[in-house]
């Protein structure tokens, strides 16, 4: 019993280093933010087709047509 909870405390342990290290890591934020304008780029597409367009298409057409743009101007915005 004690060794379970030896085992089930460094479990959680290195969930929360991997999680914190996650929420730390700029990598990880820049997808975020980048998922982030991809789920937007969903809704309003899908608004305007009057249907939902999945994701996959979503990203696609994002990438395809705002990307680039996008990085571009988070760049310039972090260099500031």
């Amino acid at each position: 019993m004690i060794e379970e909870n030896k085992d089930m405390q460094a479990e959680t342990l290195s969930a929360n280093n991997t999680r914190d290290f996650a929420q730390r890591s700029s990598l990880y934020q820049e997808f975020l933010a980048e998922r982030e304008e991809i789920l937007r780029h969903k809704w309003l597409e899908s608004e305007k087709q009057g249907k939902d367009i999945g994701f996959e298409r979503a990203l696609l057409d994002w990438i395809r047509r705002h990307r680039q743009s996008w990085r571009s101007s988070r760049s310039s915005h972090s260099a500031k």
